[in-house]
């Protein structure tokens, strides 16, 4: 069972910045990629921005240009770095990856932008 481990969250205020963190239990050679998710109250669950293995970022046009994924150098965490946060930017964030033989979720972690 592969399990995702996020870090991060928390309550800002508007135009501020933090960083979400996920680790995956995988193996990296197993990762096609990997991502984050958000839902916010009362919405479905949306796109935020991944990483594929070989290292292309794709964003969701809400967040380019503010928020930037990373990963390290195991291939096997990834961190969204999110800049000039704002309210309806409010969500529970979850971390995605993609592996040869299944899709997996973190728990999600809460992100509160206060205005």
């Amino acid at each position: 069972q592969v399990q995702l481990v996020e870090s991060g969250g928390g309550l800002v205020q508007a135009g501020e910045s933090q960083r979400l963190s996920c680790a995956a239990s995988a193996s990296a050679v197993s990762i096609v990629s990997m991502g984050w998710y958000r839902r916010a109250p009362g919405k479905q669950r949306e796109f935020v921005a991944s990483i594929s293995r070989p290292g292309t970022t794709n964003y969701a046009d809400s967040v380019k240009g503010r928020f930037t994924i990373s990963r390290d150098s195991a291939l096997n965490t990834v961190h969204l770095q999110m800049n000039s946060l704002k309210p309806e930017d409010t969500a529970v964030y979850y971390c995605n990856a993609e592996l040869h033989y299944g899709n997996y979720w973190g728990q999600g972690t809460q992100v509160t932008v206060s205005s």
